[in-house]
């Protein structure tokens, strides 16, 4: 089945059989269910929902579909267009609507999409809220609108702008620092939206680039997510000694990574590590990452004077911990950077920013600034899931094994040690357990992550 129903959203390939996968009538229940939750919700009442995508082959198919829906269930629709997540995200604040879709798979491969449901903040539905949801949808407990009540129909491509704006205004991004610098950067924005907004994100800042894999067409040159196995192509053009950095973002430009000006990858592990290093030398606070994020983010955090906490996996856990703490900054070890100044959500052109800002400030070399963060080695490993996976007996099988060790079961399960760690749970995004692991040593981080690896392996024949 690839139809996925979580935290982060409705999830599917496109094609297929109703139920099994994201198509039309699939998109049309589940919009409805999302639009009457958000009715019932009475948080906020313009009448206005906003939609947004990326550049996927699909959206705009799913686009049309989600439109159309809500202006038949009685919503007015302010269609932004190709836009990213985190722009849709500012746009509901900034138009004063009721809530957001956003249509994107984030990481995903080129057949995979997705719904992202927000809520009237601009920030993603809770468990609960989205469990209310999916039961709407299930009942199909939801009634469209007579023919005088229909929703109206706008189209609004200015939230570009804004956003950059936004960004540009933020008290520690410092624009003239940026300027003075100089920088050239090699961009790879994976043939979606990053190649719409970025050019003017880095013209604003004065920093001259060149793009890799920049047309918006959404036939992914790789593999989408911005890990160094999938990035051969920028690197090896940063290795030529060319450029002072590489950025990298995902088609929606939430995760964002950045690559050393020899073609060594920065690590996008070190993405929030360094920009949170950089906030917190400025205005010193509280941080928080999700479990699956490595340790050199506390040793920061711990260094500034501040408290790190944990939150489980997925973002809008990480965003409700933060307000619980009352965090400066948080987010998200896969390049996720949340700056509660801005928005409560990642936001891969807030990330940038505030890394230039703090790399002009600096006077160094990116690889400097890699060297000058405590070294831990992580590996991220995935096992695909079959019909007869329990992964609940799984993981009751983990908890016994290291029963005497520190073990978090918040979300999955993960074991402290006090030189490594390993997390093994199951995807909120895609039909796999991911097992990660972090130690002093990339050898030590790849053995305690086999082990559990082998588990599962194990259990699965």
């Amino acid at each position: 089945m690839t139809l996925i129903k979580s935290i982060s959203g409705i999830r599917g390939t496109i094609g297929g059989q109703t139920g099994d996968t994201l198509n039309p009538l699939d998109i049309v229940k589940f919009t409805t269910a999302y639009a009457t939750f958000i009715r019932r919700s009475n948080k906020s009442n313009s009448g206005k929902i906003i939609v947004g995508r990326d550049a996927r082959i699909s959206g705009d198919m799913v686009a049309k579909v989600v439109c159309g829906t809500l202006m038949g269930i009685g919503y007015d629709v302010i269609n932004i267009g190709m836009a990213t997540t985190p722009t849709t995200e500012l746009t509901v604040r900034m138009a004063g609507a009721d809530g957001g879709i956003i249509i994107t798979a984030s990481h995903n491969p080129r057949h995979w999409n997705a719904l992202k449901l927000l809520n009237n903040e601009g920030e993603f539905l809770t468990k609960d809220e989205g469990n209310e949801v999916l039961e709407i949808a299930e009942k199909e407990d939801f009634e469209y609108a007579e023919v005088d009540n229909l929703g109206k129909y706008t189209e609004d491509d200015t939230y570009n702008k804004k956003h950059i704006d936004s960004v540009l205004n933020l008290k520690l991004v410092d624009v003239e620092a940026i300027k003075k610098a100089g920088f050239n950067v090699c961009v790879d924005s994976i043939n979606s939206v990053g190649g719409i907004i970025l050019p003017d994100l880095l013209d604003a800042l004065g920093v001259k680039y060149t793009f890799l894999n920049g047309e918006a067409n959404g036939n992914f040159a790789h593999n989408p997510e911005p890990l160094e196995k999938n990035l051969g192509g920028i690197m090896g053009e940063m290795s030529k000694g060319k450029f002072d950095m590489g950025i990298v973002v995902d088609p929606d430009v939430d995760r964002l990574a950045f690559i050393c000006e020899d073609g060594k990858m920065f690590g996008e592990e070190y993405t929030l590590v360094s920009v949170a290093d950089y906030v917190l030398s400025k205005t010193p606070g509280n941080t928080v990452s999700n479990l699956s994020s490595t340790r050199a983010l506390r040793d920061v955090t711990e260094k500034h004077g501040g408290k790190y906490t944990a939150a489980a996996v997925g973002e809008v856990n990480v965003t409700t911990k933060m307000k619980d703490v009352n965090a400066v900054i948080g987010g998200e070890g896969n390049g996720g950077v949340i700056y509660p100044e801005s928005h409560y959500g990642r936001d891969a052109l807030v990330g940038i920013a505030l890394f230039l800002s703090s790399l002009a400030h600096k006077g160094c070399k990116v690889s400097e600034l890699r060297a000058s963060f405590p070294n831990y080695f992580i590996a991220k490993n995935r096992i695909d899931l079959t019909a007869s996976t329990d992964v609940d007996a799984i993981l009751v099988k983990v908890k016994e094994m290291f029963k005497n060790e520190q073990i978090t079961d918040i979300d999955g399960v993960k074991i402290d040690f006090p030189d490594k760690w390993v997390h093994l749970r199951k995807s909120n995004t895609e039909p796999i357990i991911r097992v990660y692991s972090e130690a002093s040593t990339m050898e030590d981080a790849d053995a305690i992550g086999k082990k559990l690896m082998q588990v599962v392996y194990d259990m699965q024949k």
